[in-house]
């Protein structure tokens, strides 16, 4: 296997019976074929494993591990996927969501720019049904660490980054972690690009993070303060920004 091309797509699993194979297929479907399928199954307590395992025995790019710890937060299975990653490319997959076919195919050529180190793309949003909204959530053809912090711009399954250049990237064990790991890329000094494309599909559920837009507000401040160590003064100013980007997205 050559690990320098290979994605490593790390999906926690928890009780998805109703959309995993969906997720799973979407990544079969893939244009580019060199990845590898880590699913970390998070204590699930109905057919979500039995039905993974049925394509871990179809396809070895496919591998299926259960965390003995389950939190029911994501960083766990997400670390414990990055600690048995092979790829030289990290990218993320929640078992309800979709790929598209070309996500992967557009992406790798973005991050052979040295100046790059994660690619993203806009995506869809769809209801728990399956059926598409006619919302597309597009973000700006390319961020930096001071313009994310105005505001979230990486879909976390469109994010995809490169470890040769940044290491391994470990998720914290807080609330919006997707949003604190990719702000620690950034801060680095690389940029983030975007394809420009629509590359994946979103799930809208009950439980899903967008729908407590209360508790969002509370997250994001403390990733400014807890998380970035910012000023309270320089926190104000880019939470004005978080606030008008997000009320934006309601007209």
């Amino acid at each position: 296997m050559n690990t320098q091309n290979l994605v490593s797509i790390i999906m926690p699993m928890y009780n998805a019976a109703a959309f995993v194979a969906q997720a799973i297929e979407s990544v079969l479907a893939q244009r580019y074929s060199e990845w590898e399928l880590l699913i970390i199954n998070d204590g699930s307590t109905d057919a979500s494993a039995s039905i993974a395992e049925t394509y871990v025995g179809k396809d070895a790019r496919i591998r299926l591990f259960r965390n003995p710890h389950p939190v029911k937060m994501p960083s766990a299975p997400r670390n414990m996927g990055l600690s048995m990653a092979k790829g030289r490319y990290i990218a993320f997959l929640d078992s309800d969501d979709l790929w598209l076919p070309e996500k992967l195919a557009q992406q790798i050529p973005l991050l052979h720019d040295p100046q790059v180190a994660i690619v993203y793309s806009n995506y869809e949003k769809m209801t728990e049904s399956g059926e598409k909204t006619g919302r597309v959530i597009k973000a700006p053809r390319q961020t930096t660490y001071k313009e994310l912090l105005k505001g979230n711009v990486i879909g976390n399954l469109t994010g995809i980054y490169d470890r040769e250049k940044v290491g391994i990237v470990p998720i914290l064990n807080i609330h919006h972690e997707d949003y604190a790991m990719w702000l620690s890329i950034l801060k680095q000094g690389f940029i983030a690009r975007n394809t420009g494309t629509v590359t994946a599909r979103y799930r809208l559920r009950d439980t899903s993070v967008s729908t407590n837009k209360l508790k969002a507000i509370a997250w994001q401040w403390s990733i400014y303060r807890k998380t970035e160590h910012i000023s309270i003064v320089k926190s104000a100013g880019y939470f004005v920004c978080y606030a008008f980007k997000a009320l934006m997205k309601t007209l």
